[in-house]
């Protein structure tokens, strides 16, 4: 069984004015997968995000990293922080410094680490994201995707072995979010553990291993997206099914033959081979 990485018991927040932002919440996030955060607006689902970084700290409850609690004293704090990167949906509230280099370096600089190993973590940062040929321009300069790929490169320079993203997919055009979503697969690959939230119900029925699903700060469920993102009581609240799942049952009620227990498809790419498949057999003598 795959072991959790970043575990919740019975997690409770609240913001001043008596706002709940999280009740009695309990999830498991696993080591190595991709988690597909879900919810309405004011669910919990940032609120949530924080906790997991340690910008905000439980009122009740505790958060386990590797089994053990998480400490909130500075040394208990920076280590989470190496090991549990977070990308903001506003990449403005993220970069700070007057070029791309100086931001991505901060981190590893806060650390200690010798000249020399700063550097190597901050070049192999800006390529994975595409970055090298920008590095000394400045930040205001920069389009919103070069943006959103400069904090990511800002937490892999800490080489975390867990990466947040709220929202990572919001303000891209389809090209962006199709180059975004390689750089994620790739790091997946790679080992890193993937927490995305998302309004995007295609989204995560497409690209996640597991799935949570927040209601008014409380768990409403947790599972494989697969499975989870085809049950009535989340579509209910989420106000929409996966569009891929739905015409494809929908062409199994008219016996186009494309639905299968054993494989459905994921994604639009997956669905039109499908069917291209059977017009082939079809055609066949």
């Amino acid at each position: 069984m795959t072991p959790a990485v970043l575990e919740l018991q019975r997690v409770s927040f609240a913001y001043p004015g008596n706002v709940t932002a999280l009740d009695n919440f309990s999830a498991s996030i696993l080591r190595g997968r991709r988690t597909a955060v879900l919810g309405r607006n004011g669910s919990g689902k940032t609120t949530l995000f924080s906790l997991l970084n340690g910008l905000q700290r439980p009122q009740n409850g505790q958060i386990l990293f590797d089994g053990d609690p998480i400490r909130y004293d500075r040394e208990g704090l920076l280590k989470l922080r190496q090991a549990v990167g977070m990308v903001f949906q506003d990449p403005d509230s993220q970069l700070f410094s007057s070029c791309i280099y100086e931001d991505v370096s901060f981190g590893p600089l806060n650390l200690g680490l010798p000249e020399a190993e700063v550097r190597s973590r901050v070049d192999n940062a800006l390529g994975q994201m595409k970055l090298t040929g920008v590095q000394n321009r400045p930040t205001h300069s920069l389009s919103f995707g070069q943006k959103k790929r400069a904090c990511i490169a800002g937490v892999l320079a800490m080489q975390p072995l867990v990466l947040v993203l709220d929202e990572p997919f919001s303000g891209l055009d389809p090209i962006m979010a199709a180059e975004f979503m390689t750089i994620l697969d790739e790091l997946h690959v790679g080992g890193t553990t993937l927490i995305i939230a998302t309004h995007d119900i295609d989204l995560a029925y497409a690209w996640a291993d597991d799935a949570i699903i927040l209601r008014d700060g409380r768990l409403l469920a947790q599972g494989t997206a697969q499975e989870l993102l085809m049950q009535p009581p989340v579509h209910d609240e989420l106000g929409a099914a996966p569009l891929v799942a739905e015409v494809n049952r929908a062409l199994a009620l008219t016996g186009t033959g494309v639905y299968d227990n054993e494989y459905q498809p994921r994604t639009g790419a997956e669905l039109v081979q499908l069917l291209l498949n059977l017009s082939r057999q079809e055609s066949d003598p």
